[in-house]
Parts: C-alpha cells; structure tokens; sequence
C-alpha cells in the first residue's frame, strides 16, 4: 500500500512506506523513547475529501511555519509528518500506528471525518498518543462510554452542541413549525440523530421526519417526497458537499424547496458543485475568511495566500471554519509542548488542561479541562451561522437571509 507523505518544516516527499509488520519488527517500544517533535496526522488527502485535508494543512504549515520562526519550541523545530487516508477508517489506524510506533510523535492532529476519527479510540488509548481534532464533531469522539477518554482532544464543534444550535435557528425560521432531520448514514449522521431529538424535546417540538441517505446516493427523491407530503418546510441536514449537493439537486426537479440549516460538513465547495442551488443555505461555523477581519487572521490569510498559490482569494479555502481551528490547535500544541517542558506524551497530556492562549477563533482560557466533556475547545458561545449568497460562504449578518422571513 502506498501512503502519501507531507514532512513540514523540511522538503515535502512522497513515500513507500514499508510493511507495517517491518516497521513492527524493527522498532524499540514506544515507552523505550522519548517522543519527537512532531505533530503526526492522519488527512484525506486524495480522492473526493481531497479538500477537507488541504483546508487543515495549510494552516497547519503556515502555524508552524510561524512557530519555528520565532525559535519551535523547547528549542527544536515542530515539524508535521501526514499521511493520507483517504476517508478510510482502516487507513486512518493504520495512519496512527505508524505514528505512533514508528514517528513516535508527540501528538496526532485529526482529519475530516467522525468515523475515522470514532475508529481510532482504542488504538489511541493504547499507544497513549494524545490526538487532537480539528474538524470530526460527533460527540463520540470525546464522550467514550464510561467517562473513559483520556488522549483524545478537539478544537471544534460538537455534535451534542451544535445540536441545540441547529435547532434554536431552524425553530426561528420554520413557518409551519414542521422540522425533519436529514443525515448521512454514518457514525457521524446516526450519532447526531439522539442530539437533534433531545434539543427537539428541549423546545417541546417534535421532529416530523427523520430521513436518511447513504454516501455516493445521487437521488434523494423519496425522501424529499415524504417530508413535502408531511408539509416540511425546515430540513436540519447533517451531509457532506457531494451528498448535499444531490440534495438540492433532488429539491430541484421535485420544486421543492425548504430552508436548510446544516451542520458543519457542508463548506465552500457546495457553493461550486451546487450552483445557485446553493443560495440561502445556511451552515453552522466557527469562523469565515470573508469581509473583515481582525490584523491577526488577516496577517494568516495573506501569509497562507503566499504560501499556497492555490488560495487567490478566501473563496478558496473550501472549509473555512476547518482551517482556522486547525491553526488555532497547533498553537495550542506548541504551548502545552512548552508548559510540559519536555517531548513527553504523558506530560503533554496533561500541559493541554494548563494552555491558556487567544486564538483566532476564540479565547481558550483554558483550552481543555480534566473532564471528558470539556476535552472540546470550542465552546458553544463561538458557533456562528453563515449563509451561501452569490456562490460565497458568508457570516449571515452579511447576507439577505440575516432574518428570518415571516
């Protein structure tokens, strides 16, 4: 199997990597060494996620870039060894063993999708490797059963949060008060299903329908079919571009055509594959590269346009709200690699609860706190709403559909 290979902060390579049971054969034991300075990851870096894993990585290199100018930490450059997975859960363990066994990193930095992120808890818990997220929001990934997490970290959304969210603005913009959920048929999808019915029951609004779909479907007809029988006219939908895109277009040969607030999967490549289909639907988010911006991200931004000349314009950071958490979470690693004082998994681990640091997406005073549930950064006061209008992912404020129309 042949594995992509980005090292940041030297040249970048591509690699053959040997067998795992070579690398196995001829490694010491993890506990025999002392980490290295390294944030190890595993991204979906090809095929149709391919964008998912470009938003992380140029802000990951433009971090560290900025980190390693002004001295690394403790002395020594952070350099970033990722891998591709492809949006493979197999892949994306396989990713972290070599990580974790091989690179012997300090740290695992996460990728795009739940249940990658969901299929490696236990190998995590295994090797003791901290893992920090970026983008996967299901609850789970935090949440273990029994309390049990203790490596696994996010600087994100929340399903169990963005819940409530999603739901407060689709009860703002319902006419009929007639809500259905709409998901993808993963962990990520059925996982956020109990959230959404709980801050339904919270509001004392039933959902009308549950409808689900699976990955790769191109029509979405019978489902829709139902919920315009049903008179649904607000769709909280938890689907990736592609599947997203299916979506409207599905609501556009039925005429059919409800409010959509969606979670965080959709990004900036819905606006180019939907079209106009795309206009007025709205997106929970932690940030946008779009209008005005503070010095800071606006110093980033041009730093990632000089750096990467795929980036023209923000327009072309395809999840914009996956790349400012993921800057913001290598920050957040290089100060608690200081706090720790030494390339050392454990006392990393424990550094993340002492990290006190003003990011561009929020103010993490502290960053995390010894309970599982607050293993999240970002919390819910920092969940935004933005709206696709003329093709552009924008902050709502900015946009016609600021308001709900009544």
């Amino acid at each position: 199997m042949q594995h992509r290979r980005f090292v940041a902060g030297g040249r970048r390579l591509l690699l053959g990597l040997l067998p795992a049971a070579t690398l196995l054969a001829i490694a010491p034991p993890v506990s025999a060494q002392r980490a290295q300075p390294c944030i190890g990851a595993s991204w979906e870096l090809t095929g149709p996620l391919a964008h998912t894993g470009f938003s992380i990585r140029i802000a990951v290199e433009t971090a560290l870039e900025e980190i390693n100018a002004a001295g690394g930490v403790l002395g020594q450059p952070l350099r970033l060894v990722a891998y591709d997975d492809a949006g493979e859960p197999a892949r994306a363990v396989d990713n972290a063993r070599r990580i974790g066994e091989r690179d012997n990193c300090i740290v695992m930095m996460g990728g795009f999708r739940t249940p990658n992120a969901i299929a490696l808890r236990d190998p995590l818990a295994e090797m003791e490797l901290p893992w920090v997220g970026v983008i996967s929001a299901g609850t789970a990934v935090i949440e273990h059963p029994n309390n049990a997490n203790k490596w696994m970290f996010r600087v994100s959304m929340k399903d169990r949060w963005v819940a409530p969210f999603l739901v407060e603005h689709a009860k703002a913009r319902t006419k009929s008060g007639k809500i259905a959920l709409v998901y993808e048929g993963t962990a990520w999808g059925q996982g956020a299903v109990p959230d959404v019915e709980r801050a339904m029951a919270a509001i004392n609004m039933p959902l009308v329908a549950k409808e689900t779909f699976n990955i790769g479907d191109q029509d979405m007809s019978a489902q829709l079919i139902r919920l315009r029988d049903a008179g649904v006219d607000t769709i909280i939908l938890y689907a990736v571009d592609r599947e997203a895109t299916n979506l409207v277009r599905s609501m556009d040969r039925l005429g059919y055509r409800p409010t959509i607030i969606a979670a965080w999967g959709v990004g900036v490549q819905f606006a180019r594959t939907a079209g106009p289909l795309a206009e007025g639907v709205l997106v929970a988010g932690t940030f946008s590269w779009m209008g005005d911006l503070p010095p800071r991200a606006a110093g980033v931004l041009q730093r990632m346009m000089q750096k990467f000349p795929q980036i023209t314009s923000p327009a072309d950071i395809p999840l914009p709200s996956g790349t400012a958490n993921a800057y913001d979470a290598t920050y957040i690693i290089a100060e608690a690699i200081k706090l720790a004082g030494r390339f050392d998994r454990d006392a990393f681990r424990q550094a993340l609860y002492r990290v006190n640091y003003d990011g561009i997406v929020a103010s993490y005073r502290p960053a995390f706190e010894p309970r599982q549930e607050r293993h999240d950064a970002i919390l819910p006061q920092h969940y935004k709403l933005f709206a696709f209008h003329n093709g552009a992912m924008l902050p709502v404020e900015q946009t016609p559909f600021r308001q709900a129309a009544r």
